[in-house]
């Protein structure tokens, strides 16, 4: 398959992001508990300058053996990652030997750090379940009421910075905590031998925890998103302020980056999230993941009451065979092996073909024979018996009220479509529906279907619709117009009219009646 020009691969040709993702390299190499280790020495205090006979020391109280020159290798490979900067402070030494151990100093980039702690934060973080931090949800509303009332008063700078960064640092925090939480319960609930203990603490927690949530997020969410929409119109003054602040420029003369919330970019997502702009909004995918999740809950439930126990989960079956496998010697776990995960030699012994044309015997291996159909019943239980009973057979009443209800309605299409035809009379430069354009067109192929060479005037009559088609050879074109184009019959003039026989049989009883009287 050939690479995508602008998905994975094309964002790995860019350079810079390469050397970003070099950043991660140490976590999964070779002796990653080392330079784990090395990297955790850097990023626990602030500034940490050492050089690789320092660290060395600090490793060995550890209880990671590594001479000097090992750690001065991982150093200059984490250098060589972007993990790690020489550092240019002067050694202070009393001996040359110090000197010379100690000329090699290094200390964490900004990058390099970043990476370790959100490393750490991976390794401390728990598979449980995550609370949500639906509390910040009636924060954020106090919080973006008063930037508002600061905006439109002369309020404290700092403090309306204060509250800017609060807003999206509680919005960051509770979406993050959202989707820890939701991503936990579904990859509970979609395991297949989910037990009845722990079906019922999942029932306990969705219908008690999610409901509270989604309460939470239907009575302040509004809020937020009117506020948002009143402090919209302000923006431009907010950021203007928050620019006025002291600011960082790096020594390049760029400036560094900066906290949330001091860009327009910045609010329109955060507006975006709570309205829907940009499609689905947040509190509507949050009551569609509670939703999928009390969906899954229930499919579960049906699962587990369709057969005793636990329904269709393997748990005590493989509980069982793992006792078998502790109480049986190393030949009898082979056997026991085989017989129990089907890993026998490839062989055909049963369910062949039903008619067999020599070229697969019992030597012959799966991989080069047509497959075998496997019945459902000896596919998912292991026996032949017959399941179930013989369904009903279906009552065609309603399909045939259907049927007859669409053939009346095409019926009813093509009588009015006759009569828009028989109310023109000559089609030349007429205006017709799509419908009685179509009608025409299907009395005229059956006319010159019979009449290849047509030489004279015909006619094709359909006493059904009461309509008559009268063709006869010209020099100059029939022009039809429709709403979705032009219709020409070249060399022909074509008229419609009636049978006569409607109306004829519309006036019998009229005679009748007269004659009677």
């Amino acid at each position: 398959m050939a690479p995508d020009a602008t998905g994975t691969d094309a964002f790995l040709d860019v350079p810079t992001d390469r050397q970003r993702l070099d950043l991660y390299r140490y976590v999964t190499a070779d002796n990653a508990r080392e330079y784990m280790a090395l990297m955790r020495l850097f990023t626990e205090t602030l500034l940490t300058d050492l050089s690789a006979a320092e660290a060395h020391e600090l490793l060995d109280r550890d209880g990671i053996i590594l001479d000097v020159d090992e750690v001065e290798t991982r150093c200059r490979q984490l250098v060589a990652w972007g993990n790690l900067v020489p550092s240019m402070r002067d050694a202070r030494v009393a001996t040359v030997t110090e000197w010379l151990r100690s000329r090699s100093r290094y200390q964490v980039t900004k990058l390099g750090g970043r990476v370790q702690r959100d490393v750490d934060a991976i390794l401390r973080a728990s598979d449980g379940a995550r609370e949500v931090a639906r509390e910040l949800l009636g924060g954020t509303v106090q919080t973006l009421q008063r930037i508002l009332d600061n905006l439109t008063g002369a309020g404290d700078v700092d403090a309306l910075a204060a509250d800017v960064t609060t807003v999206f640092s509680n919005q960051r925090l509770f979406s993050d905590s959202a989707a820890d939480f939701y991503a936990y319960v579904q990859g509970r609930l979609s395991r297949y031998d989910l037990g009845l203990p722990e079906y019922r603490a999942f029932k306990e927690m969705l219908l008690d925890y999610v409901d509270l949530l989604t309460a939470d997020v239907t009575r302040h969410a509004p809020a937020i998103a009117s506020l948002l929409e009143h402090v919209e119109p302000h923006l431009p003054d907010l950021i203007a302020t928050l620019d006025a602040l002291p600011r960082l420029i790096d020594p390049e003369g760029n400036p560094a980056e900066r906290s949330p919330g001091r860009s327009r970019s910045d609010w329109d997502d955060l507006t975006a999230w709570y309205t829907g702009r940009r499609g689905r909004s947040g509190p509507d995918q949050l009551r569609n993941a509670a939703e999928q999740a009390l969906g899954q809950l229930i499919a579960n439930a049906k699962r587990m009451l369709s057969a005793p126990g636990t329904g269709v989960s393997r748990r005590a079956d493989l509980l069982r065979l793992a006792g078998w496998f502790d109480g049986t010697d190393t030949a009898g776990c082979k056997r026991l092996f085989d017989a129990a995960f089907g890993a026998y030699p490839s062989r055909h012994l049963l369910l062949g073909p039903e008619e067999d044309d020599g070229r697969a015997g019992p030597t012959t291996s799966w991989w080069d024979t047509e497959p075998v159909d496997v019945p459902l019943s000896l596919r998912e239980r292991g026996d032949r018996s017959a399941r179930g009973r013989s369904s009903r057979v279906p009552d065609p009443a309603m399909d045939r009220e259907a049927l007859l209800a669409e053939a009346a309605a095409e019926a009813a299409r093509k009588k009015a479509a006759a009569a828009e035809l028989a109310a023109t009379g000559n089609l030349h430069g007429a205006r017709l529906t799509p419908v009685a354009r179509d009608l025409l067109l299907e009395r005229l192929g059956d006319l010159l279907a019979i009449h290849q060479d047509l030489e004279e005037t015909m006619t094709s009559t359909d006493t059904d619709i009461d309509l008559v088609i009268v063709a006869a050879p010209a020099d100059t074109p029939t022009v039809i117009r429709c709403d979705d184009g032009l219709l020409i019959i070249h060399d022909l003039t074509v008229q419609a009219t009636t049978t006569g026989l409607r109306a004829s049989r519309d006036q019998e009883p009229a005679d009748v009646t007269e004659g009677a009287s």
